[in-house]
């Protein structure tokens, strides 16, 4: 199949060329929207990834240029319309689960840099400074940490919690009987955010989870609780957030995810002048870290995308039942 790869980057082209199971593979930097979408004339199949923009209007000129199937090679879908593929009869594949302890490991990194503020520590002793002023932590032992979502980087985050000995509190629409088996309190969103320490989320972006963190959920909160995302963009309230952290109600907020990351990450932007003024205001808070969607960025993951990947495309190619298939709900 002639397959068009849309947001590539070396590390992309580099794992997907080494996976590749014989297909005729073209790399194209630029994301896929309604202005790129004349490219994918005379291809079977587009392979993309988070930020590309897969609406209607796309949809119908990727039917018009013969394109058969949509690869996404990550977990997330929300930037596909879904029920205008379908109505298409253009199958959306994608890669439902890759290495989620990549993932889970990455929150546990923010923090953990944000609690024992490692980031501020590394900078001070560059510059000769080893004072330990305003570099106090606490304890993660005992502490109360609320996990939104036990999918695969859920129950992942969850195991690693378990290790620093955390009192782990889960919410989720389908409880997992191993998972409260282990000793993870379920309870609903009310009662899992209500005084916790820590909140990360761990659930996919949908219109009963957008914004779900808001001005009301984060009164919930122990005072001056962190919290982190790894997940998608679209689940917290960014302006909330902000006037959370000018006030103290969030004391830290760890994110490798932002609603408008499309315009900003994986692209070198240190020469230029960022126009978005609320990614701006993040930055200036000395108790936020930010990293640009890199959770999912280890050997491993990238391995098992690429292999996945080359999977769902040699299914459809064989005429074989989708097994990663994007059902319309």
């Amino acid at each position: 199949m002639r397959i068009a790869i849309f947001s590539t980057y070396t590390y992309d082209e580099a794992y997907l060329s080494r996976f590749n199971t014989g297909h005729e593979l073209t790399f194209f930097v630029l994301p896929l929207n309604e202005q790129t979408v004349t490219l994918t004339q005379g291809y079977d199949a587009i392979c993309i990834f988070v930020n590309d923009t897969v609406n209607k209007e796309v949809l119908e000129v990727l039917h018009k240029n013969g394109v058969r199937l949509v690869v996404l090679r990550c977990a997330g879908f929300n930037n596909v319309d879904v029920a205008a593929a379908a109505q298409l009869n253009i199958p959306v594949v994608r890669v439902p689960a890759y290495s989620p302890e990549a993932v889970a490991e990455h929150a546990m990194a923010l923090i953990l840099t944000l609690n024992r503020k490692t980031h501020k520590a590394y900078n001070r002793v560059r510059e000769g400074n080893f004072s330990l002023e305003k570099l106090i932590g606490f304890n993660l032992h005992e502490r109360k940490v609320a996990v939104i979502g036990t999918g695969n980087i859920g129950k992942a985050f969850c195991n690693i919690l378990r290790g620093f000995g955390c009192r782990i509190y889960a919410y989720d629409i389908y409880p997992d009987p191993e998972m409260a088996a282990s000793g993870v309190t379920y309870g609903s969103l009310e009662e899992t955010l209500a005084d916790a320490d820590i909140v990360s989320l761990h659930c996919p972006l949908m219109d009963s989870t957008h914004q779900m963190i808001n001005a009301e959920t984060l009164q919930l909160f122990k005072k001056g609780a962190m919290l982190i995302n790894t997940s998608r963009g679209g689940l917290i309230n960014t302006v909330d957030v902000i006037a959370a952290l000018k006030h103290g109600q969030l004391g830290y907020l760890g994110l490798d995810v932002y609603e408008q990351e499309g315009k900003l990450f994986f692209q070198d932007y240190s020469e230029d002048v960022i126009q978005d003024d609320m990614i701006l205001r993040l930055i200036s808070f000395p108790n936020v870290l930010i990293t640009s969607h890199q959770g999912f960025f280890t050997q491993e993951a990238m391995e098992q995308i690429a292999t996945i990947t080359f999977r769902n495309i040699d299914e459809f190619a064989s005429s074989i039942e989708l097994s990663n298939q994007v059902k319309v709900s």
